[in-house]
């Protein structure tokens, strides 16, 4: 009865270690679509128009683009793990090309970090101002951030008369 307990526990933790395994590369793969979303819409906008606000007292479209940048570098350093200062984000960003140099990091190094984590990382619990959060939670609020600042960039070129990138969800 022991053993086959034990082994009960074995499969189930080899089961568990895929599960996040796939858990991990399916990230990789949505951030990666992530970055690449973003930076289509990022092209649409007209450089001239980076500072187009639907309303004042909300953040502009370079803003919104900065923000969520500033969003997953913190994510990333302060729970996943990852190095600061790779990116100076305080700096003025001058261009398009540039903003999309920063932004493009920005995925890289979050992304690099997020793949770093090991399954049991995964599960590891951070000390998160909501609440006691894994790991695997920081990544998948990091996703949620991207694609809500990314959704109001979206409207904003629509805003704009522009059509924004077709969607892709994975």
């Amino acid at each position: 009865m022991k053993n086959l307990f034990a082994l009960s526990i074995l499969i189930f933790s080899a089961f568990s270690a895929i599960a996040q395994q796939a858990f991990i590369d399916e990230f990789q793969q949505k951030w990666n679509n992530a970055r690449d979303y973003t930076v289509e819409a990022i092209e649409l906008m007209p450089e001239a128009d980076f500072d187009f606000k639907p309303i004042e007292g909300q953040r502009s479209f370079k803003e919104q683009v900065i923000h969520s940048c500033q969003n997953m570098m913190w994510l990333s350093t302060s729970y996943l793990g990852g190095t600061k200062g790779e990116v100076d984000l305080k700096k003025e960003v001058s261009s398009k090309a540039a903003l999309i140099e920063v932004v493009k990091r920005c995925f890289e190094l979050s992304g690099k970090t997020a793949a770093a984590l090991t399954p049991a990382q995964l599960e590891e619990k951070v000390s998160f101002f909501a609440g006691p959060m894994s790991k695997r939670q920081i990544m998948v609020l990091m996703n949620d951030h991207s694609t809500h600042h990314r959704a109001q960039m979206l409207v904003y070129l629509r805003l704009k008369g522009l059509t924004p990138p077709k969607y892709r969800g994975w």
